[in-house]
């Protein structure tokens, strides 16, 4: 029960950074923080917290073996989703992107399974391979103008990729170390980098407070507070079966784009997001 009480904590934090992400970088037409300063400005923020954390806490620094996981899981979590999903999110609606990000539970199941050598059945393979269909016709027919995926869902997918692994990765050494020093470290050791770009990427033209407040939100939820309770859930339930949680993800993504974006959510849209969700509930099932 307490590894799904902190898994929902972190799906629901996790879930308001799509609509928070898009209301910091704004659109295409009407742009905001650029995507590099909020993927990488929101790493140092959160980096810089992680520093005052591990200090206040007297953490020591982490085994020798700890060191590999620790940087595989910042380059997927501190750099490869944020910087592909900010991306995206310049030139997709929130609700177009959570609908893709329903088929992150079924990628972080089987990414988990191969690291935790557990043999998925055929079943759930074909489901996989059925949920992949359905969100690559998601993302043809919601293009009805062009008939062709949208550039921007290329992004989404990779991110999916970088986030299953760097969730599953950051699991096997929370175990030992705790999932705040994870997350905590990860960011640390990024912050060579994500401080100085953070600096030098620091906006220059007049922004709306609104964007700063998105801009806000994912740097101390969505890229730090959230992993506390993420990670931890993960280590304690098992990455198959708590990652399973992110099935609602996707409809409270879609619901907080509503009032914070204000925008639409339409019948295609609600009804492949079911669709999605309801085959990875049937291949996590099997």
């Amino acid at each position: 029960m307490k590894a799904y009480l902190l898994g929902a904590i972190g799906v629901v934090i996790f879930a308001i950074t799509f609509p928070m992400t898009r209301l910091a970088v704004g659109t295409a037409e009407a742009p905001q923080l650029s995507p590099w300063f909020s993927a990488l400005g929101r790493a140092a923020i959160a980096g810089i917290l992680s520093l005052f954390y591990l200090a206040f806490t007297r953490t020591p620094k982490p085994a020798k073996a700890d060191w590999l996981p620790l940087a595989l899981t910042s380059l997927c979590i501190v750099f490869g989703f944020p910087i592909l999903t900010t991306w995206a999110l310049r030139y997709v609606e929130s609700i177009h992107a959570s609908v893709l990000y329903g088929f992150l539970p079924l990628m972080t199941a089987a990414i988990g399974a191969a690291m935790t050598r557990q043999r998925p059945s055929l079943a759930f393979w074909l489901c996989a391979a059925l949920g992949s269909a359905l969100v690559i016709a998601y993302a043809v027919i919601r293009n009805t103008s062009q008939w062709v995926i949208h550039p921007a869902d290329f992004l989404l997918f990779a991110a999916m990729l970088f986030a299953a692994y760097g969730y599953a990765k950051g699991a096997a050494v929370t175990a030992h170390l705790g999932a705040e020093r994870v997350i905590c470290w990860a960011l640390v050791i990024s912050l060579p980098i994500t401080l100085p770009a953070a600096l030098v990427l620091w906006p220059t033209q007049p922004i709306h407070s609104a964007s700063w407040l998105g801009f806000a939100y994912i740097s101390v939820f969505s890229m730090w507070l959230g992993f506390f309770a993420w990670y931890r859930a993960l280590a304690i339930g098992g990455t198959v079966r708590i990652s399973q949680i992110q099935l609602i993800q996707p409809f409270l993504s879609m619901a907080a784009s509503v009032p914070i974006l204000g925008e639409r959510l339409d019948l295609t849209t609600a009804v492949f997001a079911l669709l999605v969700i309801t085959t990875v509930f049937i291949g996590k099932k099997l």
